[in-house]
């Protein structure tokens, strides 16, 4: 253990009282990886009286747990959540092994890079408009062979991936605006507004990214979107609208519902003369 003491249970108790005063609902199970990941006792001082300040846990020790991986992070960059793990873990089951996948407003990287742990050879690639996502993507992403690019949505990608990409995976901000001041103060004040306001509905970046996917995805392709059961009608009438198959999913225990659109394999405007009982 990083502290000097024969007996490390009194540090830790002490570590965990500082954080329960704090407002710590897992005050004990914090203190432990705080001293695990110290590496001295003045470091883990300073990252006790750093995370009591109310500094997000991950941004502390400086990564986020993800799909079983260690996702590097930091302050000013988006915390993957657990709930998000469904989001990866669909795509994975939907991307056979040597796809195309795209994470598209990638934050940190996480699902891109969880689905590649998942789906042997995948070509991911990823991107974000900001430029501090961007840094923490590349130091995630690009040692697994991923690929990493700046800009908003669809616009930085290589033109090579039109029509060739088999998953695009979106964990975009879906909080309505007027419900950002609701949001835990970790959230609020230590996470990039882009990466939480998604407009009057909450939809707002959602849209946008529906409406591109089929530019980029192959036939019978999917786009996968984390949104919240509240949205999930509004979002897949937003995915029919591009052109796409629509469906969901969602996880009671994880919280987290997933709008899936698959692409067609005929062009959107030809879909009334295939229906059943029309020539």
């Amino acid at each position: 253990m990083p502290t000097s003491t024969s007996d490390p249970a009194p540090g830790l108790a002490a570590i965990a009282a500082t954080l329960r005063a704090a407002g710590c609902v897992f005050a004990e199970e914090e203190a432990l990886l705080l001293a695990e990941s110290a590496r001295t006792p003045q470091e883990l001082h300073a990252m006790t009286a750093r995370r009591a300040a109310g500094l997000p846990l991950e941004h502390v020790v400086g990564w986020a747990g993800f799909c079983e991986l260690r996702i590097a992070v930091g302050p000013g960059v988006f915390v993957p959540r657990r709930r998000s793990e469904l989001l990866a873990r669909q795509t994975a089951a939907l991307t056979p092994s040597g796809s195309i996948v795209v994470d598209l407003a990638c934050g940190s990287g996480a699902l891109g890079l969880a689905i590649a742990a998942l789906v042997p050879d995948t070509d991911l690639h990823a991107c974000d408009i900001d430029p501090v996502a961007v840094a923490y993507a590349r130091r995630n992403v690009e040692p697994a062979g991923g690929h990493v690019y700046a800009g908003d949505l669809y616009e930085p990608l290589p033109s090579a991936l039109r029509g060739r990409v088999t998953a695009i995976v979106a964990n975009v901000p879906y909080v309505p605006t007027d419900q950002l001041a609701l949001m835990p103060a970790e959230a609020r004040y230590h996470e990039p507004v882009l990466a939480l306001d998604g407009g009057p509905d909450g939809l707002d970046v959602l849209r946008r990214a529906a409406a591109g996917a089929g530019d980029w995805l192959r036939p019978g392709g999917h786009l996968l979107i984390e949104t919240s059961v509240a949205q999930a009608a509004a979002a897949t009438e937003a995915f029919a609208a591009a052109g796409l198959a629509p469906a969901s999913t969602s996880d009671p225990d994880l919280g987290t519902t997933i709008v899936i659109g698959r692409h067609r394999t005929w062009p959107a405007q030809n879909l009334a003369s295939t229906e059943p009982g029309q020539h």
